[in-house]
């Protein structure tokens, strides 16, 4: 589709911020008022509106994907999502892990295990963790302090975790990435340590490393939001 605007502007609404074209507020891809929760999300918006070149490229629409899911199918029914992201707990990459005498569980243990610990200090939870591939069930107790968690979140916030999550395979990294002090690095590559230990032993693929560079920009992205989301 060609370039059909030529300014981008934000207005505050009684419910939110909106982001216009040529002063038309824009809708959701659902056909909804694409009501925005804070300025700084409507900032995002607005600059991916106004860096498309002369032909819209729609994979440059990251963050306004990301409002209209929330806005569209989130904040109709959170439960869905909140449901998911519980899912990813009992199978969290940083709970499962080599077996003792293997010496990639020795990173593991250096790299995950402060992570983890750190995890459920701050969540007040327990975490169970498994040597090996048989599942081992969380206790019911983590479950519900975590569903308690997420329902503290907002769509938008939701939305943003969800994302964060899927790319990690681990609510783990995706809860403790939207802590203020959090090192998002440091949390990307803990999720993709079992990947960076194949390299190490085995080398690169190329094809691997274009999606590597493809889904560390889609973690940082869907992290932008979620703090750009936030209200104090």
């Amino acid at each position: 589709m060609k370039r059909f605007y030529s300014e981008v502007s934000i207005t505050g609404e009684t419910d939110g911020w909106t982001v216009r074209l040529d002063g038309r507020a824009i809708k959701t891809q659902g056909g909804q008022p694409q009501l925005l929760p804070t300025p700084a999300i409507a900032e995002l918006l607005a600059a991916e509106w106004r860096d498309q070149g002369e032909t819209l490229d729609p994979k440059r629409f990251v963050h306004r994907d990301l409002a209209d899911y929330a806005i569209d199918m989130v904040a109709r029914d959170p439960d869905p999502v909140r449901d998911n992201l519980l899912a990813y707990v009992e199978t969290d990459t940083l709970c499962y892990r080599a077996d003792p005498d293997e010496p990639f569980w020795r990173r593991q243990q250096q790299q995950w295990e402060p992570l983890v610990a750190g995890f459920e200090a701050r969540e007040q939870v327990v975490l169970e963790r498994v040597s090996g591939v048989i599942h081992r069930p969380q206790r019911p107790e983590t479950l519900a302090a975590l569903r308690e968690r997420l329902g503290r979140f907002t769509p938008f916030e939701l939305a943003a975790l969800e994302t964060l999550t899927s790319l990690a395979a681990s609510l783990c990294v995706g809860l403790s990435v939207l802590d203020a002090e959090a090192d998002a690095q440091a949390l990307w590559d803990a999720a993709n340590l079992e990947e960076d230990w194949q390299i190490e032993n085995w080398g690169a693929d190329e094809e691997a490393q274009e999606r590597r560079v493809l889904r560390t920009g889609q973690f940082l992205a869907a992290l932008d939001f979620a703090r750009a989301a936030a209200i104090d």
